[in-house]
């Protein structure tokens, strides 16, 4: 029961970003979460109900998170429109369900009987080629790329590089850095990455000094001494010199792995493309 009330809020927290990454919707105001009024609707993980604005138009969003293949779900769905439609008659209601669970998805997107026909939108997350949210490069697209398709890439690479890049992207606010961390964790469970997540954290949290590419960096610099002696200057030109080099490999692996640009990456990441070309020519040599 936890993990279905913490799962339905971290959902909420990014509603905007999934109107807007997964069904293309331009929402330009959230007016209110809605889906607590309805008494008999049943409590379940992720039910989403929104009052929002759709290119300044008044529309209601429903929004079905869904990790299992429930063959009731076209029922379900057409007893939420009712109810909805009941207490919001004039109010235009989209509704999708989200499938997020670890097998293929079998539910039916519609009710096509002799007397009567209901239809939904039914978004397959495993569809969804993850470097679509890496490519985005934010936070928000960065932990749903979990949910997706990685093609065959190696799953503790592609974490490594969310994790790390969420990191980047959050480093001058720690607060945001553990709200993304949180939602990562909860939709890993939908794939049963969750181990691999903790793994690549603890790796990263656990990694000692002298494993650092800053720390060797340094070390090839001949600040040893300096370090040792605590110089101040030494060590800061060192860990600039460090971000910098750190910067340089995230940026090939962004070329390597998810097939962009090096005028892009370069664009993201602020470093200059000549100063990145010669650096990938340095690593082919």
């Amino acid at each position: 029961m936890k993990k279905d009330i913490t799962t339905k809020e971290v959902i909420k927290t990014i509603a905007e970003d999934i109107a807007k990454y997964i069904l293309n919707l331009n929402v330009t105001n959230i007016v209110d979460f809605v889906d607590k009024e309805f008494g008999r609707i049943e409590k379940r993980e992720a039910d989403i109900v929104v009052k929002c604005e759709i290119d300044g138009i008044l529309e209601i969003i429903h929004i079905e998170i869904q990790n299992n293949n429930d063959s009731t779900m076209p029922i379900r769905m057409m007893r939420y429109y009712t109810d909805i439609k009941l207490l919001y008659p004039k109010i235009p209601i989209r509704q999708y369900l989200i499938y997020i669970g670890k097998q293929k998805c079998h539910i039916k997107d519609k009710i096509d009987e002799e007397d009567r026909f209901f239809r939904y939108n039914l978004i397959d997350m495993h569809t969804i080629d993850c470097d679509k949210f890496l490519q985005m490069d934010t936070p928000d697209a960065l932990v749903l790329s979990i949910l997706c398709d990685f093609k065959g890439k190696d799953e503790r690479q592609i974490i490594k590089y969310i994790i790390t890049r969420l990191k980047e992207l959050t480093s001058d606010d720690e607060n945001k850095l553990e709200k993304y961390m949180v939602i990562l964790d909860t939709f890993s469970t939908n794939r049963e990455l969750e181990d691999i997540v903790k793994e690549v954290q603890k790796m990263i949290r656990n990694t000692k000094l002298e494993d650092l590419p800053t720390y060797q960096l340094m070390m090839e610099m001949g600040l040893e001494r300096g370090m040792k002696k605590g110089i101040k200057e030494g060590i800061e030109k060192g860990i600039e010199k460090g971000i910098e080099k750190g910067k340089l490999e995230t940026a090939v692996t962004m070329i390597k792995e998810f097939g962009l640009s090096v005028k892009d990456v370069a664009d993201k990441l602020k470093l200059p493309v000549d100063e990145l070309n010669r650096y990938i020519k340095k690593q082919q040599a």
